[in-house]
């Protein structure tokens, strides 16, 4: 722990260039903060507050002083344990008595779950947030908000600005992966970012001497290069001495620095832990460090505020707290009929242009003069057009740089874009989704790939629970613009690992759009409309297809997300199938033609949003249905689209629906038998002709 020279409280003010304003505000946030949480504990209680609530009550020199060293600009995020946090943050940028009201309002009408809280009683106590001013949000995800921050940060770098990112974390988060891929990847950025960890000795029950060879998490950073101080978290002035230091490095291009504050919770973990595993002693010794009656102490001995001048700060802030529970108690709940708002950001294509779409597909195909150019060149040409048009979006990802990607597909962007718009990041796909995840919410337009969809899971805590939920779990207020470029997909003997089509899995979680272009015309068109949309959407090429070659446009077009392509017509069968396997489809209904048999093909493209419309009205017309999917057969998109065409074409079908789908087996490395795992031209026929 640094060292601090004993010196009286009247000299710190001096040093730190503090007035008496200065510190009777940061008494009345912490006594702010531990009425607010005694409140809260108070209420969880009596079951007027539902749920989970991690108390902050101990450590509430950490935020203010942290929070303390900030502008208005900078930014934040926050932990399951964030109501300091939050309170600290919003308490700052509330420059008049009403506003410092509201702010504790809202707070406490969050947690009550009503409708005047800052995320619309969405997100409660492990997730509040108020990202219109800086906050980034809470995450009930142990270590989950870190790779957002740093991407945060990464947004302000290349946006060239000033401003500092403060990510507050428990000691249990720097046990997880996150914590080590995030920090790596802002060591070797040099990103603004200050990491303050809050270690309050116990990750949950488990005492961090248990968890960590280590005493100090401070002591790890040394491995990534950057500056690590521990300081006393019990001591406002400290924190905000040491925050200080690291801010301004950050401020100043110095890169990322790390404090950890060893500090202790009142409570336990949780309002229903005993903190069996502490004893009264311990407890007893580090409430005589009591940061808010030590700053109350240290005021009156120096004579810098009398007993009364104190007294009346504190009943300022009990009062502001009565308030505002009465507040929350009598607001509003949500109304159901707002469950679905906010999911999405809602962009519905118009019947003009869908029509203009439409009429360019069919100039593009029925033009045998439109150039022919490999899949792989139209995604390509996609992120030059849309990095040309907008300073905002940039690449990142494994290879991206000169080696062009797994595939080679962004080939040649770092020569022309450098590499501060074109990043190799570490091979961490955790960091790699929760910084696009990050910068994006900061004022950017991340697409980062990862090599194979196979690797996504690695970061489904990013991509899934930060990404696709923040907009919603924050009551709307933010967007989170990114694209997650993968394929997946069989042909190349690679075996398990790098084999799969996991789009199902993407499809589950809502707040994601999934899309999966077949044709050069689509990747290109798909991609440049993803880019420029406000939704979080997972890209999945597929890796046999980058070499196939199809018509496509010169210049601009885009194609709106949630419209099929009829790809053949027909009026026997329907048949559903998308990526790789629209070309089987088109195989097969080109051979049951010779027969008189005519198919009608129909590929989605997105599957999410799901032109069902479309679908549903040829399953009217032939009255039979075949889906086929590359992906496994148990749980697939195939799977979905029949129980949706059950509940709205039912009555009009004649034949049982028929899957055409993948094995459920991990895809094999020897040729015959990943060849025998999907789907091929003759199943197809097979399951069409077994209908008819």
């Amino acid at each position: 722990m640094t060292k601090r020279k004993a010196t009286s409280l009247t000299a710190e003010m001096h040093e730190q260039g503090l007035t008496k304003t200065d510190l009777i505000n940061y008494l009345r946030q912490m006594l702010e903060i531990r009425y607010f949480e005694e409140t809260v504990s108070d209420l969880l209680g009596k079951d007027l507050i539902k749920g989970a609530s991690h108390l902050y009550a101990g450590e509430e020199a950490v935020a203010v002083g942290a929070v303390a060293t900030l502008r208005d600009d900078d930014l934040i995020t926050s932990t399951h344990r964030g109501h300091g946090h939050c309170h600290a943050r919003g308490d700052s940028l509330a420059s008049k008595p009403d506003q410092k009201q509201d702010h504790l309002n809202r707070m406490m009408a969050e947690l009550c779950g009503r409708a005047a809280g800052y995320c619309k009683g969405r997100g409660g106590s492990m997730h509040i947030a108020d990202v219109e001013r800086g906050n980034l949000g809470a995450t009930g995800i142990v270590g989950g908000n870190i790779p957002v921050a740093t991407g945060a940060a990464l947004a302000v770098q290349l946006q060239k600005q000033d401003r500092v990112v403060l990510c507050f974390f428990g000691d249990g988060a720097s046990n997880t992966g996150n914590f080590h891929e995030a920090l790596n990847m802002a060591s070797t950025w040099s990103l603004p970012v200050v990491y303050v960890v809050e270690n309050n000795l116990y990750g949950m029950s488990v005492p961090f001497s248990k968890a960590s060879r280590l005493p100090d998490v401070a002591a790890r950073v040394s491995a990534y290069g950057m500056p690590g101080e521990v300081v006393n978290g019990m001591d406002v002035l400290a924190v905000r001495e040491a925050v200080g230091r690291a801010v301004q490095r950050a401020r100043e291009g110095g890169g990322p620095s790390l404090v950890e504050c060893k500090t202790y919770r009142w409570f336990g973990h949780s309002r229903s832990d005993p903190c069996a595993y502490r004893t009264r002693q311990e407890e007893k010794e580090w409430k005589s460090l009591d940061p808010i009656a030590t700053l109350e102490s240290r005021l009156q001995k120096d004579g810098i505020a009398s007993a009364e001048e104190i007294h009346e700060v504190e009943q300022t802030a009990a009062r502001a707290l009565k308030t505002a529970t009465d507040f929350a108690l009598s607001s509003p709940w949500p109304s159901p009929d707002e469950l679905y708002d906010d999911v999405y950001v809602i962009n519905k294509p118009t019947p003009n242009e869908v029509e203009t779409e439409r009429q360019l597909r069919q100039r593009v195909y029925g033009d045998h003069s439109v150039r022919q150019i490999p899949y792989w060149q139209a995604i390509n040409e996609a992120l030059r057009e849309e990095m040309d048009r907008d300073p905002a979006i940039f690449v990142m990802g494994e290879d991206v740089g000169l080696y062009g990607g797994a595939y080679g597909v962004t080939r040649g962007l770092f020569e022309r874009y450098g590499g501060q718009r074109v990043r190799d990041t570490p091979i961490s796909e955790a960091t790699i989704g929760g910084a696009a995840v990050g910068a994006a919410m900061a004022g950017t337009r991340p697409v980062a790939e990862i090599m194979y969809v196979d690797f996504t899971p690695l970061a489904m805590d990013q991509i899934a629970n930060q990404g696709a939920k923040n907009r919603y779990m924050f009551g709307g207020k933010t967007t989170v613009p990114m694209v997650i470029r993968t394929e997946g997909g069989t042909g190349r003997s690679i075996a398990a690992h790098h084999s799969q089509s996991l789009e199902a899995l993407w499809m589950h979680f809502p707040g994601i759009y999934v899309v999966m272009p077949a044709t050069p015309y689509d990747a290109k068109g798909l991609l440049k409309t993803a880019i420029r949309d406000d939704n979080p959407i997972m890209f999945i090429e597929h890796k046999m297809l980058y070499k196939e070659k199809g018509p496509v446009p010169e210049g601009d077009y885009t194609i709106p997300l949630g419209v099929a392509d009829v790809a053949r017509i027909g009026k026997h069968v329907t048949v559903v199938a998308y990526s790789r396997m629209r070309y089987r489809a088109l195989e097969a209904a080109e051979e049951l033609s010779r027969e008189g048999i005519e198919v009608e093909v129909i590929d989605p493209r997105t599957l999410k949003p799901l032109d069902l419309e479309t679908i549903v009205t040829s399953v009217r017309k032939t009255g039979r249905l075949v889906g086929v999917t590359e992906a496994y057969r148990t749980g697939s998109f195939i799977s979905e689209l029949f129980t949706l065409v059950n509940e709205a074409a039912f009555d009009f079908l004649d034949a049982p629906m028929v899957r055409v789908a993948g094995a459920d087996v991990p895809i094999p490395m020897s040729e015959p038998l990943e060849a025998a795992a999907i789907p091929s031209t003759a199943r197809i026929v097979a399951a069409i002709r077994s209908i008819l």
